[in-house]
């Protein structure tokens, strides 16, 4: 079998698992689950043998016409060099290990069929924007991401975050499409053509004379697809659905799509060089915010939310300092420590009960009631820090080493500036990082005070994935710097002393300072009475999880317990605490200057429609109503007054006739 036959069968197997999970839903449910897995997991072997195929050497293209437009050609097209073979390994991976979780996270959900047939179509989506060569038909697989994402941020539509939440998440990602889809067709203007290769030659040609405009148009609907900066604000709201989703969103699909575009057009990015400057700052200001936020977040999941859009941050850095393949390394490695980080929250929530980390301060012994999740976190807490030998280390001092050698003037595909932009605020966030890090894991397994639920263990299939995603967490990034060099074009990913030195120092100093200012509070705080937890000892993870969410009040992330005066974030943050635990407060600037002119033009356009256009409408239909009646009184039913009646118009017309006789 071809290599194209196989990347074709990739995003197909999905698409036809997800077809016949809801053909077969109602009238075949043991069927479910295996169409769920199998299907996935067959994709993830095609592709593991496509990319071992692919090997890192030229890139695999075919190409049919879709369908004949008149001027610009859509083409069904396949675009497979290293950074495509890879990637979808690591979609195939995550996705398989997400639909064997939920089997038994989601097991006894009524609505299991959907949401594994969603999540196959989802994976399918995301294979097709991975492999494509085309354009248009890659923002087609991104739309089909969106949708998907739509129906399952709110499975637990019974709640309003989750109803509110994913709502937000197609609002925000659809304004982020507007200009992007703008973008797309002024590229293919100038190019004539939607095909990658073809948009590559005309930027070495230097035939597009627009490439700022292009550039920045479609880096605006990546912020909103990859959440960064300003339009990250749906990401952490988007928690409100099941955590296997949140793993699936975060770790190697939707959100990771964007820095895999930029990658893939980094060219005609860095033929502008306002462009890259731009997406410098936007990154700046997206790691280093993101952090302070996560850094005073009570809700575990709304932590982890903010550290992939700090981590998405890191990745754009990358690109803006114009080495994609650090990016697209750091996308790798992200992808697999921040799916263990997020299905391991998932078995803590299960065991605690809540997603509050207040709450989990006040367990003594969480940690011996969830081990499996206890020790697998820690891995990837300490990949997120960037602690070496973990995966992250080598993958965020590649993202560093790019922007040193652009600050240092060794590589001239960026602005100086540019580099020193991402230097700076990757230190600063690699700080921040291990700050948070350090907060959650100590917060989560360190609490003190009544013992923990007993919910049971988990089931067997939940436990295992968690440690089948704790070996690439742990040794992924040090095979990759060593074994693949050439699957990044040829780029060295080796870490230099310098940015090793301080990337690892910075770290190190946050976990210290945050350690220490943990015993400082923990010292000082009164015991807080720890409230019942609300949790059947029989119930699923799922199960657990809605409850969770539908107790946050007033709005998820919020639940409903006394702040807990030993978290170290308080401490660091000091007087920040309060606005960064909102998000500094974008949502509200966002209701001020959109949400609510829109809610007025649309109460001015319904008072319009009420008042005046419907006057109109009622007026018509009142004065034949008035007409009638007045006929009615009329009509008397009495002969007499009819006889009389008549004998006047007589009267009257004969009248009428002398004057008019006599006038003439």
């Amino acid at each position: 079998m071809t290599t194209t036959t196989l990347a074709v069968l990739v995003p197909l197997l999905p698409f036809l698992g997800a077809a016949a999970g809801l053909l077969l839903g109602r009238t075949a449910p043991g069927f479910v689950r295996p169409l769920a897995v199998l299907p996935t997991l067959a994709a993830l072997v095609l592709a593991v043998l496509v990319a071992a195929r692919q090997g890192g050497g030229q890139a695999l293209d075919a190409a049919t016409e879709l369908t004949p437009t008149g001027s610009v050609p859509i083409d069904l097209a396949l675009h497979i060099d290293g950074f495509a073979a890879l990637v979808a390994v690591l979609v195939g991976c995550v996705a398989t290990c997400v639909q064997v979780y939920s089997t038994g996270y989601l097991r006894d959900d009524p609505r299991y069929p959907s949401y594994a047939a969603l999540v196959s179509l989802f994976t399918s989506a995301m294979f097709l924007v991975v492999y494509s060569g085309d354009l248009m038909v890659l923002l087609v697989g991104w739309e089909v991401m969106g949708i998907c994402s739509y129906f399952l941020v709110g499975h637990y539509w019974e709640t309003p975050e989750a109803r509110a939440a994913s709502l937000k998440a197609f609002l925000v990602t659809k304004l982020g499409d507007v200009p992007f889809l703008i973008g797309l067709l002024a590229l293919a203007t100038e190019t004539g053509s939607f095909r990658i290769t073809k948009i590559l030659g005309a930027v070495a040609s230097g035939s597009i004379d627009h490439p700022t405009l292009i550039a920045l148009l479609l880096l605006a609907g990546v912020a909103g697809k990859s959440a960064q900066f300003p339009l990250h604000t749906w990401l952490p709201d988007a928690m409100a659905g099941p955590t296997p989703v949140s793993a699936l969103i975060h770790a190697a699909t939707m959100v990771a799509a964007g820095v895999y575009f930029i990658a893939r057009l980094l060219p005609l990015f860095e033929a502008s060089q306002a462009a890259m400057v731009v997406l410098a700052v936007m990154a700046a200001v997206t790691m280093v915010g993101s952090a302070l936020a996560a850094l005073a977040q009570d809700d575990i999941k709304r932590v982890l939310a903010y550290s992939t859009i700090g981590q998405l941050g890191y990745m754009t850095g990358a690109l803006a300092a114009g080495d994609r393949g650090a990016a697209v390394f750091h996308l790798l490695t992200h992808g697999a420590f921040k799916a263990l980080l997020f299905l391991a929250a998932g078995v803590i929530i299960h065991a605690a009960g809540t997603n509050s980390l207040a709450a989990m301060s006040r367990m003594r012994d969480l940690r011996a009631r969830v081990p499996d999740a206890y020790w697998t976190m820690t891995v990837a807490l300490l990949a997120l820090a960037a602690i070496p030998p973990f995966s992250g280390f080598f993958s965020k001092e590649s993202v560093l080493v790019a922007a040193e050698h652009v600050a240092t003037g060794h590589t001239e595909h960026a602005p100086g500036a540019a580099g020193w932009t991402v230097l700076i605020a990757g230190l600063i966030t690699a700080l921040l990082t291990a700050a948070y890090a350090t907060r959650l894991w100590l917060l989560a397994f360190r609490g003190r005070g009544a013992e923990a639920p007993d919910h049971g263990r988990q089931p067997l299939v939940m436990n295992a994935v968690l440690w089948v995603l704790a070996i690439p967490s742990l040794a992924l990034g040090g095979l990759a710097f060593r074994l693949l060099p050439d699957w990044f074009d040829g780029t060295g990913l080796t870490p230099t002393l310098t940015t090793s030195v301080l990337g690892t120092g910075v770290a190190l100093v946050g976990g210290i300072v945050t350690y220490a200012a943990w015993r400082h509070t923990t010292a000082l705080a009164a015991p807080v009475p720890l409230g019942a937890v609300a949790a059947h000892p029989d119930a699923d993870a799922g199960q657990v999880e809605a409850e969770a969410i539908a107790s946050h009040t007033p709005a998820y992330g919020n639940v409903a317990s006394a702040p807990d005066p030993s978290d170290p974030g308080r401490l660091l943050l000091g007087p920040l605490h309060r606005h960064a635990a909102v998000g500094f407060h974008l949502d509200a600037v966002y209701t001020a200057l959109f949400v609510r002119p829109v809610q007025a033009g649309a109460g001015l356009v319904r008072f319009l429609d009420r008042e005046v256009v419907d006057t109109y409408v009622r007026g018509a239909g009142t004065l034949p109503r008035w007409l009638g009646a007045a006929v009615r009184r009329a009509q008397t039913g009495n002969v007499q007054t009819y006889v009389s009646a008549l004998l006047a118009g007589t009267v009257v017309l004969a009248v009428a006739a002398v004057l008019v006789a006599t006038g003439a």
